[in-house]
């Protein structure tokens, strides 16, 4: 699959290339979201050297370093290096020797600290003294978000505030998925409920074709597909594993979202899950929300969600089924798969919709309103709950949306109908804090030639959506 929506990343890496001065670049993300691509297309380019690391012994690690250097340096891989002082004290004299300033790409670097956990100190030093002098520009990436983060961004580390571009590589946006071709909003919907943002995903559905059930089926409801226990593998590649956290994620993939819900299902006190939920959080693994109005931290009444779709899906499906995914056919794992869509699409538009609409202007879809900021959901005690609410920038606008899912064109008549639904329902008490309240109502797909309003009412359809942002 061609190399997609990564421009703003690719021209930070090559703006630093062209600087020559040298420095410090750490690039890290979940699995699969790009990082090798990414520094594989900029090594090419900029003619650079590139290893990955993996789960062997520090003597062989770098012994596979120094065959990677000796691509550019000759003879280097002809000398045993005992320590990793001794092997960048080599370095260092080939770069200068042969003017070569980089890239220096070490992918996979916590399994090299992993094994050596005085290499970010060593690091740290030949980056402080050698490398500056030499103008050599390294990189070190890595999966373990956990990990990646605490070598840089830990006031402690020895590698902290040495990273001249830092580059948090995360999911592909929902916009993306035009740059593959799909301009149908309910397909694009569809394949972004099953794969999220992630491009290996997405290269892996692209080659089967596009029917994204049947996908689902092979590549991932199937014990033999390659995404079946790709969670998993994703917990297990964090440093230290967070495997222990996976039962968290399958109670709230079979539907527990507040704290009490989720520990009562573990057997658990939920004064026991504080830690695991920051880490799960921080991970990127899920969300905390608050209804919309609430400060987060005074919040009593938040919710858990799994925020990547395809991870959603998978604790919805694949992990509390095991048992029938495994012994049955291709029908029945695609009747449990039908079960389930409906509601995952649906929720997949909630969250598409809540990203989405803020970002709309008068050319995507809501006139010449000011620009919202970011949008929650609101909800309180037995009052109806609101998907979509947010506040212009300047405080004196209030949007409430709702966002109806349908694999069909809704029609004028419908869309009427939906807006007297709207229309009919209070607004959340905390509205009366803004001078004017718009409403919105987004469907998928509606027949050509609506209105922009009907009864005062936006709507919004999933080729403003599609629309939203620019493509890169």
């Amino acid at each position: 699959m061609e190399f997609l929506n990564r421009d703003q990343e690719r021209a930070r890496l090559h703006a630093m290339s062209r600087r020559g001065h040298g420095g410090l670049v750490v690039v890290y993300g979940r699995r699969r979201v790009g990082k090798t691509r990414l520094l594989l297309e900029w090594v090419r380019k900029e003619g650079g050297i590139y290893c990955v690391a993996d789960e062997s012994s520090p003597v062989l690690q770098r012994a596979v370093l120094a065959e990677a250097l000796a691509q550019k340096f000759k003879g280097f891989a002809e000398v045993t290096y005992p320590t990793w002082v001794s092997l960048l004290s080599r370095l260092a004299e080939a770069t200068k020797a042969a003017k070569f300033k980089g890239p220096l790409v070490l992918d996979e670097f916590p399994y090299l600290v992993a094994t050596s956990p005085e290499l970010p100190s060593v690091l740290q030093r030949f980056l402080d003294h050698d490398a500056k002098q030499a103008r050599l520009t390294v990189a070190i990436a890595g999966s373990s978000q956990r990990m990646m983060q605490g070598l840089v961004l830990a006031s402690n580390a020895p590698l902290y505030g040495r990273a001249t571009e830092n580059i948090h590589l995360v999911p592909l946006p929902f916009e993306a998925v035009r740059l593959l071709g799909i301009e149908d909003p309910v397909r694009a919907v569809e394949f972004f409920t099953a794969w999220g943002g992630i491009p290996r995903y997405w290269e892996l559905a692209e080659a089967l074709g596009r029917n994204t059930r049947e996908n689902l089926v092979g590549l991932v409801l199937d014990p033999q597909g390659p995404l079946h226990s790709e969670p998993t593998r994703l917990l297990l590649e964090e440093q230290p594993p967070a495997a222990e956290l996976k039962p968290i994620l399958d109670a709230i993939g079979m539907g527990a979202h507040r704290v009490s819900e989720i520990a009562g299902r573990m057997g658990k006190p939920a004064t026991s899950l504080g830690r695991a939920f920051d880490r799960l959080v921080g991970l990127g693994l899920v969300l905390r929300e608050t209804p919309f109005g609430e400060a987060p931290q005074n919040s009593k009444r938040s919710l858990y969600r799994i925020e990547d779709p395809f991870l959603r899906l998978w604790f919805r499906i694949v992990s509390p089924h095991r048992a029938a995914l495994t012994g049955g056919m291709h029908q029945t794992r695609l009747a449990i798969l039908l079960r389930h869509w409906p509601g995952l699409v649906a929720t997949c538009w909630e969250d598409l919709s809540r990203r989405g609409l803020p970002r709309l202007d008068n050319q995507h879809g809501l006139g010449a309103v000011a620009a919202f900021g970011p949008a929650q959901r609101w909800w309180q005690g037995s009052a109806k709950e609101w998907d979509i609410v947010s506040a212009d920038e300047a405080g004196s606008t209030l949007l409430l949306g709702e966002a109806k899912w349908s694999e069909s064109t809704f029609t004028v008549t419908e869309l009427s109908a939906l807006v007297r639904q709207l229309l009919s329902r209070a607004p959340p008490a905390l509205s009366t804090k803004w001078k004017t309240v718009e409403r919105a109502l987004i469907v998928p797909k509606a027949t050509p030639k609506v209105p922009e309003k009907i009864d005062g009412v936006w709507i919004v359809t999933g080729k403003h959506l599609l629309g939203t942002a620019r493509l890169k």
